[in-house]
């Protein structure tokens, strides 16, 4: 059972998944080009499957239709949604891996007693499959949501909110690190601060989110986080 996290911590660091903590690339575009082949479509490449994260699963088979400008009815779109999901269930993290310093940054702020919760529009089960594969769950308690455990998902600021209140924090102590418009609008509509990694997946260039600060490393987070106000308790 994951460790319920104190109701009493004074900062709080909020984390999208995909492509911010883990590179889930590879296995999502696995499971997604396997739906594509089926269809009898071009299978996508990495740059192309790039793009298209971020808006949960079902939103990245409709991407994906787009992309091969294939018009599928809402019937074909739930059928394969099913069939992406059962393969992306079937081999979750094969190819998938934390990002460099990912680990050392969440240990160090675990240690500090920092509150950490998981905010994607990834579906709950899947999101809490990567993470225990990946040997990452116990660090966020029972702050993790994914975008089908609430009526409103990223980048509604109440999905946010809702992790923040889940890992024992209150908006105004909080702060974001994400990768896409996704979570700068998120973090923006619940007024908190964003630090965005230059190596996650996004259409538009880091450049252009309108992020608080940009990292192109995890080993770099800690003082992005410092310089917008984050600071340890005593």
């Amino acid at each position: 059972m994951a460790d319920k996290i104190s109701s009493t911590l004074e900062q709080t660091v909020i984390f999208d998944l995909d492509g911010t903590l883990v590179d889930t690339l590879p296995d999502l575009q696995h499971a997604l080009n396997r739906v594509l082949k089926e269809e009898g479509l071009e299978l996508l490449q990495t740059a192309e499957t790039r793009l298209m994260i971020g808006g949960g699963a079902r939103n990245l088979i409709q991407l994906a239709f787009q992309r091969r400008q294939f018009k599928a009815n809402q019937e074909l779109i739930e059928d394969s949604f099913d069939r992406f999901v059962e393969y992306y269930r079937s081999e979750t993290t094969e190819r998938s891996n934390v990002f460099p310093g990912v680990i050392e940054f969440l240990l160090t702020l675990k240690n500090k007693g920092v509150g950490m919760g998981i905010c994607t529009n990834k579906p709950q089960d899947l999101a809490e499959k990567v993470l225990a594969e990946l040997e990452i769950r116990h660090f966020f308690g029972e702050a993790v949501i994914g975008g089908d455990a609430l009526t409103n998902k990223k980048p509604d600021p109440a999905h946010l909110l809702a992790v923040i209140d889940k890992a024992g924090g209150i908006q105004e102590n909080s702060f974001m690190i994400g990768d896409s418009e996704t979570d700068v609008g998120a973090a923006r509509n619940a007024n908190i601060p964003i630090v965005v990694v230059n190596f996650g997946y996004t259409k538009l260039k880091p450049e252009e989110l309108d992020a608080d600060k940009i990292i192109s490393s995890f080993f770099e987070a800690l003082a992005a986080l410092k310089s917008l106000g984050f600071r340890f308790s005593p």
